[in-house]
């Protein structure tokens, strides 16, 4: 049984309030002015766990920080290109790919991942 932690807790509701898939450096800043004894250290190995027990999301995106994701419904994410914002893509009916790629694996499939790349909206609007 996992001991509770007050900082541990903090962590998770931020995650829960957050929409925005942080990174652990922007969840330590949010935290630090409430727990001011807390590390940097603390807040990865607090992530790390809430994720390793399947209550957050860990997103690890390509040439940048780990960012975390408190919600837990199937959905994906979209990536810009230009300003590394992070956003939910809530696609429906997606099990079909588990089946799909079951058909090509020598294995069970029970899960996975996709990211898309592009840019967001605020990137498009300032033409960058």
């Amino acid at each position: 049984m996992l001991k509770y932690s007050k900082q541990r807790e903090a962590i998770k509701n931020y995650l829960l309030v957050h929409r925005t898939h942080p990174t652990a450096e922007t969840v330590y800043t949010a935290l630090k002015d409430e727990f001011p004894n807390i590390s940097l250290g603390t807040v990865y190995r607090n992530l790390s766990l809430l994720a390793d027990i399947g209550e957050i999301q860990k997103l690890h995106i390509d040439n940048g920080a780990d960012r975390f994701d408190g919600n837990l419904s199937p959905h994906y994410h979209a990536i810009c290109k230009t300003c590394g914002k992070v956003d939910d893509i809530p696609l429906e009916n997606t099990d079909f790919i588990n089946q799909l790629a079951g058909i090509h694996y020598d294995g069970t499939v029970q899960e996975h991942r996709i990211y898309f790349y592009g840019q967001c909206s605020e990137c498009s609007k300032n033409n960058f």
